[in-house]
């Protein structure tokens, strides 16, 4: 059985579709639903079981799973960048994921976990997936991932088991994400309401407004690439996943407009300002180790991505895959 945490999340119930199609179905789903609508990622696809975060974590440490279990996923995360709640994040990033790879080195099990490019902080220190002691991530999201990476690190996990540094992953059954949807979902409402797209401007000289560039990656190249993981039992480390090319909100707009067949119109607005010491300007990932790690990976053109994005699963009417 496998067991994939967070399931029914965005990066999770994609990465569950790409294990059905590899005709995997043993999967035990651990989420936490709640009243929204992220249940809906799940249907259509094919899974053991399903738990709550809790109950599966209580299990687990139950013994339970002892000797039941031939590899984790684990992507369930708080994953807000705004969330100030320090000690939820500790228990529910860092503690969680801890206790899971305790677990996987006692039962000699294969750990792959996300992580996050918010580990960079400003990235005044690089992005290199070879640096850690130096970062200084800018919020506690990012420094819940971080830490856990340093963990790793000091238990010798770094060894046996894979982390991943996911930067700007975009793409169907992110609909529940709200305020942390990307901007690509939250473009096409704007387009579709008024015609224009709000971005914020830039409070930096050397950026232009709509200038400040991510690394921006389409989901089914991310999950590709845990897949090629998983595929190899020799290769462990912490890998960045991002395409290695940056690109600005003004490219990622107008590819969004130019999918829709509508002239560009974007509106620059102003930063919240419980944002702007927090804001990273750029982010563009050191992809060496992970090219050499999957040789065949394939990424998508920012436009083609978009494209594929919006005509197949945002426009006309939205709908999971």
């Amino acid at each position: 059985m496998i067991v994939l945490t967070g399931g029914a999340g965005f990066i999770g119930s994609c990465m569950l579709r790409k294990l059905n199609d590899e005709g995997i179905d043993d999967v035990l789903v651990v989420d936490e639903l709640k009243s929204g609508n992220k249940w809906k990622n799940l249907v259509g696809k094919r899974f053991t079981d399903i738990l709550h975060k809790d109950d599966f974590r209580f299990r687990l440490l139950s013994g339970e799973y002892d000797g039941g279990i031939e590899g984790i996923f684990h992507f369930g995360a708080c994953s807000s960048t705004t969330e100030t709640d320090a000690d939820y994040l500790l228990d529910n990033n860092y503690a969680y994921s801890r206790d899971l790879a305790e677990f996987a080195a006692a039962q000699d099990v294969r750990l792959i976990y996300a992580s996050s490019a918010a580990t960079y902080g400003d990235g005044s220190k690089g992005y290199s997936d070879t640096e850690f002691d130096s970062l200084c991530p800018l919020n506690m999201y990012g420094y819940s991932k971080h830490i856990f990476d340093q963990w790793v690190r000091r238990k010798g996990y770094d060894k046996r088991f894979v982390g991943l540094k996911f930067f700007n992953v975009f793409g169907p059954n992110e609909y529940h994400k709200n305020d942390m949807a990307s901007l690509v979902f939250k473009a096409c409402r704007q387009i579709e309401q008024s015609g224009t797209v709000e971005l914020f401007k830039s409070y930096r000289d050397d950026y232009a407004d709509g200038e400040q560039k991510r690394d921006f990656i389409y989901v089914a190249d991310a999950v590709n690439a845990v897949w090629g993981f998983w595929l190899d039992p020799r290769t462990a480390g912490i890998y960045n996943i991002g395409t290695g090319r940056a690109r600005s909100w003004n490219d990622l707009v107008n590819a969004t407009f130019m999918a829709l067949q509508r002239p560009a119109s974007i509106r620059y607005i102003d930063m919240p300002p419980n944002l702007r010491d927090q804001y990273q300007y750029f982010t563009q990932a050191e992809v060496g180790r992970l090219r050499s790690a999957l040789p065949q990976l394939h990424f998508h053109t920012l436009e083609d991505a978009v494209a594929d994005y919006v005509n197949e699963y945002l426009h006309p009417t939205r709908r999971t895959h």
